[in-house]
Parts: structure tokens; C-alpha cells; sequence
């Protein structure tokens, strides 16, 4: 019979706006909580400020929102922190498991260690924060650069085991000391369970025509240049004049506006593209049976390399084939040999919008690559797969499946 984990999950953010915690995170602890482990996220929700002091049963795990404080600037930081460190030593545990190695859960980190907590301390890398990753992206202040920087690799040095996200951030990861047998590949999970959609139903909603070829845009935009994006769109349009592109999310710093405005001098594209936003994870199903096939743009950057795509699981588990760049994780989700989609080589426009107009003029061969998407996402990325090899890390056990 295998041991009850008494286990703390530790974020830097809570549940919303950001991903991290509710895309990876909850699913790993409800399918945990579903092995009979006892699990509660401990969450500092200065990003939801609605979520302030709430606590609530999410499918077995408890999730507890500490209090913002009232304290201007860094006493802000500080009573946070201690708020959130005393939360954690609350709960009755053995594993603490802290998401993303800066800010407060960087700092509850350093505080267990420094407290010589006896219990298993784990950081979960699912990004490169530092110097040539977010750190690069984000207008953090200097200093907070400096001290997420210093935090990415004395956190990575100072824990137990270390779970890593992409096969990428494994390199990075053994590449700043860390043994190789403290290290565990632990990429995202698919939703092997979400519900079909309506391919009608989502085309009506949109007002997209029941026999067009439809090219599904699923993004944050960040990930690539504009340009490059457009250059995709027009290639494609100017093969199959009938394709309409299907564009959902928000992007990072406003990019969804950049792509609108720089369409409109293009009328025959410019009326192609429909622009859905973010409707909410309701919408998704249908929006995935409305598209024919999806693009996912990536740029060769640390930043891309290290990152686990949770979008291009979601889309291969709705068994939409995915037309992608070669660059780092993105190419273990296809199965490296185009199971469940196809790989183009990284920042070439004209490749990707070949292999996508290829695939749209081929029904049989975009059957073929859903069944093949779905089946790979069940057989190597279901949660509770994944689950069941974080319950042997927690155990102090060497997991025993290998992934690709």
C-alpha cells in the first residue's frame, strides 16, 4: 500500500490571471488528491486580489489564499512573504513543493532551508526566469531582476529535487550543478477528459462559413515577430484565398492590436481574419472542432526552448493537427517524428505556411495526424500518468517509466 503524502504546494501567484498554478499545478494535485494523498495549495493571489483570505475544496485539494496585506511597497513583500511561510508551516506535511524558483515561493524556499525543515523541499522549474529568460521579457525593476536571478540558482541548488517542465530546462537545470539524479522530467500534462465540441456550433458562433478551411491562431503572441505571423497569413491566403484565420487570446503587451492595425491595409486579409479574444475555457471545445488545422509560431529563444507548450497539448488532446516550429519542447509534444502534427523548421514563413496549405488540401492526412495526436497525448501526457511519477519523486523514489 503506498504511503498518504501530506503535501503543500507552493505558488508564487494564485490562480489567476497567470497559468502556472492552474494549468499545472491543480491538475497534478487533484490527481494526486485522487490517489489519496492530502494536498493543499498555498497561494499568495496578489495577481487576484479578490481571491484575498478565501479558502475552498477543489476536487480533494484544499486551496488557501493567504491575506494580502495593507503595507505599502516592501513591507508589502515582506508581510506577504511571512504570511505565506506561515501558512505553509501550518499545514501538517511532509513534501513541500514550491512553483517557480522567484519571488515568494522563491522565498519560502530559502526560509524551509534556512529553518532546516526536515521534510522533502521540492521547486518546480516550468520557465527559465533568469538572465536570457523572463527576465528578458518582463519590465521588472533592476533590482527584481538581480534578486530573481540569484533565486533561479540558489534555488535550484538548494532543494531536494528539482521537477522540470521541458527536457530543455533539464539541460539548464544539470548545466548549473544540480546532479543529475536530483533531477526529474515532469513536462505538462493534456485534458485527455474535455468534452467534444460542435465544429457547427463553433462556426456559427464565430461566423465562420460551414465549408471554408479554417486556421486556428491559439496564442499570447509574445512567442514570435509579428512580421512573421503576418507573412505565415499571407502565404497561406494568397494559396487558398477560401482559408479564414481564427485568432484566439490576448497578447502579452497588446500585440492583437499590432496584428489588427497591420491588416488593415489588406482587405482580402484583413476580412480572413476573425478575432475571437479570449472567450474562456468554455469556448475552447468548439473552437478546436471549428479549425481544420492550427499553427504554433515559436522563435529560437531560450525562452521557447525551455517552456512546456500547455496551448499545443491542448490542441493535439482536441485531436487538432498542429502545423510548428522545430524549437525545443514543442517538437517532443509531435513526437519528434510528426505524430499528431508537423514540424517546420524554426522562423521560416514560407515552410509553414507550405506544410499548412499541404495539410488543408489533404482531409485524409489531417484525420490521420488527430487520431494520432489524441492517442500520444492519453498514452504519454495524461495527468494521471504524470501524477503517479511526481507520487514516486515525493516518496524519495527513482521514477520508474520513462518519457519522451
Amino acid at each position: 500500500m503506498t504511503p498518504v503524502v501530506r503535501l503543500v504546494m507552493v505558488g508564487p501567484f494564485g490562480l489567476r490571471p497567470k497559468g502556472t498554478m492552474a494549468a499545472r499545478a491543480l491538475p497534478l494535485a487533484r490527481e494526486l488528491a485522487r490517489r489519496g494523498h492530502q494536498v493543499t495549495l498555498v497561494l499568495p493571489p496578489w495577481s487576484w486580489p479578490q481571491d484575498s483570505g478565501r479558502v475552498w475544496e477543489d476536487e480533494g485539494v484544499r486551496v488557501l489564499n493567504v491575506v494580502l496585506p495593507r503595507a505599502p511597497g516592501p513591507l508589502f513583500h515582506l508581510q506577504l512573504t511571512r504570511r505565506l511561510l506561515d501558512a505553509v508551516l501550518a499545514q501538517r506535511h511532509d513534501v513541500v513543493h514550491c512553483f517557480k524558483p522567484k519571488a515568494y515561493s522563491g522565498f519560502v524556499q530559502a526560509a524551509l532551508w534556512a529553518r532546516r525543515w526536515r521534510g522533502r523541499l521540492v521547486l518546480d522549474e516550468d520557465d527559465w526566469e533568469g538572465w536570457g529568460g523572463w527576465n528578458d521579457l518582463e519590465p521588472y525593476p533592476w533590482l527584481a531582476k538581480q534578486v530573481f536571478a540569484w533565486q533561479e540558482g540558489w534555488g535550484l541548488r538548494h532543494a531536494d529535487v528539482v521537477t522540470v517542465a521541458s527536457r530543455a530546462l533539464e539541460t539548464l537545470v544539470l548545466g548549473h550543478g544540480v546532479p543529475r539524479e536530483r533531477v526529474v522530467y515532469l513536462p505538462n500534462g493534456g485534458p485527455t477528459d474535455a468534452p467534444a465540441g460542435d465544429r457547427a456550433r463553433g462556426r456559427a458562433r464565430w461566423g465562420l462559413p460551414p465549408d471554408a478551411p479554417v486556421v486556428l491562431l491559439y496564442t499570447r503572441f509574445f512567442e514570435y515577430k509579428m512580421d512573421r505571423l503576418l507573412e505565415v497569413f499571407q502565404a497561406i491566403h494568397a494559396a487558398r484565398p477560401d482559408t479564414r484565420f481564427l485568432v484566439v487570446g490576448n497578447g502579452l503587451y497588446g500585440e492583437e492590436k499590432d496584428l489588427l492595425a497591420r491588416t488593415a491595409a489588406h482587405a482580402g486579409l484583413r476580412a480572413a481574419i476573425v478575432y475571437a479574444g479570449w472567450p474562456g475555457d468554455d469556448a475552447l471545445p468548439d473552437i478546436f472542432a471549428a479549425s481544420d488545422l492550427a499553427l504554433y509560431l515559436l522563435d529560437d529563444t531560450l525562452v521557447n526552448r525551455a517552456k512546456s507548450p500547455a496551448k499545443q497539448l491542448q490542441l493535439l488532446a482536441a485531436g487538432v493537427p498542429v502545423v510548428a516550429d522545430a524549437v525545443g519542447q514543442a517538437t517532443v509534444y509531435v513526437g519528434g517524428n510528426e505524430v499528431g502534427g508537423v514540424l517546420v523548421r524554426p522562423e521560416t514563413p514560407v515552410a509553414m505556411a507550405d506544410a499548412a496549405v499541404a495539410l488543408l488540401n489533404n482531409q485524409e492526412r489531417r484525420a490521420t495526424l488527430a487520431r494520432q495526436a489524441r492517442a500520444w497525448v492519453q498514452q504519454h501526457y495524461a495527468w494521471p500518468r504524470l501524477a503517479e511519477r511526481l507520487e514516486q519523486v515525493y516518496l524519495g523514489q527513482t521514477p520508474t517509466d520513462s518519457l519522451p
